[in-house]
């Protein structure tokens, strides 16, 4: 073996020796890594927007591979968890999402009932309301005086105080008594036999109602002095009297 091939056989030896070192060192960078994002696991976050109150289903999520060492306890690994939640706060597409983020559908309390009203949507707060809500629920009426007089008294009485809201059903076209075509949604509420006979009753004889919604926190009751509104009462100083018995 002449000077030339030894020379070469050391190139190649050396070539193969600094192969062999960038390949460990590669892999040790690879272990290094590994050593520090660990396994993966399945986890779900928000394709779309959804409104607070709004039933969370498999259609709002997307699933996604996380590193086990960067998933909070509190995520949601499994669809089965968000089996009948809603959302507690407005939740942004790309979240990824959390148990705490989500709640359980409000239930009826002992005693209560479900009733549902069609409610046009200029006068539900401008889809401001949702799940979970509570509303007071305000009805314009036309009272005739008694007497031999024709004249009639408008007024405005509270129906309901913080009336819990169930459910708020999709934006529908409905024909109202003249035949006009308007937009309304179905609201359902949870309330109390009484409570439901007085919405029934302003739904039935209500020129207008109105609902008006509560801030959270601040779900105190309106005294029944208070309940009633006619603007004779205003003129003479006395707005809230001389309504008694209007409403069951």
């Amino acid at each position: 073996m002449n000077a030339r091939q030894r020379r070469g056989i050391l190139l190649l030896l050396a070539s193969a020796l600094l192969a062999l070192a960038a390949f460990a060192g590669v892999l040790a960078v690879i272990n290094d890594v590994e050593s520090k994002v660990g396994p993966e696991t399945t986890a779900y976050e928000l394709s779309e927007d959804v409104e607070p109150y709004q039933e969370v289903t498999a259609e709002h999520v997307r699933e996604v591979s996380i590193p086990e060492r960067y998933v909070p306890d509190s995520a949601v690994t499994d669809l089965g968890q968000i089996d009948d939640r809603v959302a507690v706060g407005p939740l942004r597409e790309g979240s990824l999402l959390q148990t705490d983020m989500l709640a359980e559908r409000p239930e009826l309390d002992p005693g209560q009932q479900e009733i549902a009203v069609m409610i046009d949507a200029s006068t539900g707060v401008a889809g401001k309301i949702y799940p979970g809500a509570a509303i007071n629920m305000y009805a314009a009426f036309r009272v005739e005086e008694g007497g031999d007089s024709e004249q009639e008294t408008e007024i405005v009485q509270l129906m309901v105080n913080n009336a819990e809201v169930i459910e708020v059903g999709d934006l529908t076209e409905v024909e109202d008594e003249d035949s006009n075509r308007m937009a309304a949604v179905p609201i359902t509420f949870a309330l109390d036999n009484t409570d439901a006979q007085r919405v029934t009753f302003a739904e039935a004889f209500a020129e207008q109602v109105r609902l008006a919604l509560v801030a959270p926190g601040d779900e105190e009751e309106v005294p029944v002095e208070e309940r009633s509104y006619s603007i004779i009462g205003d003129i003479v100083g006395t707005p809230h009297a001389g309504l008694d018995g209007l409403v069951p």
